[in-house]
C-alpha cells in the first residue's frame, strides 16, 4: 500500500519550509492546500535515494532538480493532488485517509470551509458589496421538466439573457431552439447526458454528447453510471467519464459529471470524485433534481475537498432560494443549477438594495 500523506504530516513545518516524502506518495486534497497555503514545498524523492538518506534530508533527485527550477506556478502545479497516480488499489486507503479529514473539516468553522473552496464568492453574508451580475454568472437556469414545451424554452432563454446567467440547462431536444433563442447574448447551452438515471451504455453517452454539441451545446451535464459504481466497478465508471469528457473536449464543450450524492455512500462519492478528476471532468455535481434529495453544503464541502481547487463543484437540486444559494458558495460551490433563478436574483436585489 502506497503512503497517504495528510495534515498532519505538516505539523511543526514551518511556513515556507519544506517536506521530503517518498515517490508516489498519495497527497490529500486538505494536505495539498494547507502546504499550497503556507507556502511549504512537498520534495519528492525516490526510493533509492530514501534509503540512503539515514534520517537526513534526502538529496534531491534529476526529476527534482529540474522542478526546483521550474515556473512558480508549475512548482505549485506539481503539488496538487491530480499530479499524482491514484491507483485503483489504493482506493480504500485514499477514501479512509480523505473521510477522516473531511469529517474533521466539516466539524469546523465557517471559515474554515470558504478556505477549502476556490473561485469568486459574491454571495457572501458579510459582504456589503455584492453585484447581481456575479450572482447570476453562477447559476444555470434550469428547465428539466420532460412536459417542457418550446413556448417554456424560449421563455427560459429570455429570463436568462435579462438577468445574464451562465447557461440555460436543458434538455438534448431543446439544444437547437434554445441556441438559436440565445444568439448574441453570451449566455451558453448546457445539455444532459445520460440523464436522469445514468445507466446508458457508455458509447451512447458519448454519441448524445457529440450530436448535442453540433447542435451548439458548450456544456455537458453528464450523469455517472450509479450501478457500476455501487458494484464496485470502479474503472468502468471512470471510463464511462472519460468518453463523455474527452467527447465534449474535442467539440470545445466542457463536462460536468453528475453524482446523484443522495444515492450514494460518503465512500462511494470519494471515490467517483477521484474518478472524475482522473478523467479529466471540468466540474462535479451533486444531483439530477429527480433523485431522493439535491444538493446539500455538506455534500458541497466535501467534493470540493476532494477535487481540490482546480475544478468546479456545481450544487444543484432543491436550490430555491438565496440564502441557499450563498450556503452552497461558502462550502465551495463555484456553479448553481436552479429551476427558481429568477425568485433567487429578485431575493438577492431586495436583500442587497438593488432591487
Amino acid at each position: 500500500m502506497k503512503r497517504v500523506f495528510t495534515v498532519s504530516d505538516l505539523d511543526g513545518v514551518p511556513a515556507g519550509g519544506e517536506v521530503t516524502i517518498a515517490e508516489n506518495t498519495l497527497i490529500t486534497p486538505l494536505a495539498g492546500e494547507e502546504a499550497e497555503r503556507r507556502g511549504i514545498t512537498l520534495r519528492v524523492v525516490t526510493a533509492e535515494r530514501q534509503e540512503h538518506s539515514s534520517g537526513a534530508a534526502a538529496a534531491p533527485s534529476p526529476r527534482q532538480d529540474a522542478a526546483s527550477t521550474a515556473a512558480p506556478e508549475e512548482s505549485a502545479r506539481r503539488r496538487h493532488v491530480s499530479d499524482l497516480p491514484v491507483p485503483q488499489a489504493d482506493f480504500g486507503e485514499l477514501v479512509r485517509v480523505v473521510t477522516e479529514e473531511i469529517l474533521h473539516y466539516l466539524g469546523g468553522s465557517g471559515a474554515a470551509a470558504s478556505a477549502v473552496g476556490a473561485g469568486p464568492r459574491p454571495a457572501d453574508a458579510e459582504q456589503d458589496t455584492v453585484e447581481l451580475h456575479d450572482v447570476a454568472r453562477l447559476i444555470d437556469h434550469t428547465l428539466l421538466r420532460p412536459e417542457a414545451s418550446a413556448d417554456d424554452i424560449r421563455q427560459l432563454c429570455r429570463q436568462a439573457a435579462q438577468f445574464g446567467f451562465a447557461s440555460v440547462c436543458i434538455n438534448p431536444w431543446h439544444v437547437a431552439l434554445a441556441v438559436n433563442s440565445l444568439h448574441g447574448t453570451g449566455v451558453k447551452v448546457c445539455t444532459v447526458v445520460g440523464f436522469p438515471l445514468g445507466a446508458s451504455l457508455p458509447q451512447v453517452k458519448i454519441f448524445e454528447a457529440e450530436q448535442a454539441i453540433k447542435l451548439g451545446a458548450a456544456e455537458i451535464d453528464m450523469v455517472i453510471n450509479i450501478g457500476a459504481l455501487k458494484s464496485g466497478q470502479d474503472e468502468a465508471v471512470e471510463l464511462d467519464i472519460r468518453g463523455v469528457v474527452e467527447a465534449a473536449h474535442r467539440g470545445a464543450a466542457i463536462c460536468k459529471v453528475i453524482l446523484e450524492t443522495s444515492l450514494l455512500t460518503r465512500e462511494e462519492k470519494v471515490r467517483v470524485l477521484v474518478a472524475s478528476k482522473r478523467a479529466g471532468a471540468d466540474f462535479v455535481k451533486t444531483s439530477t433534481g429527480f433523485s431522493t434529495a439535491g444538493a446539500t453544503p455538506e455534500d458541497v464541502a466535501l467534493m470540493r475537498t476532494v477535487v481540490g481547487a482546480e475544478i468546479g463543484v456545481k450544487a444543484a437540486g432543491g436550490v430555491r432560494t438565496f440564502e441557499e444559494l450563498k450556503k452552497m458558495v461558502r462550502a465551495g460551490a463555484t456553479r448553481i443549477g436552479a429551476s427558481a433563478s429568477v425568485k433567487i436574483m429578485e431575493e438577492a436585489a431586495r436583500k442587497t438594495g438593488k432591487g
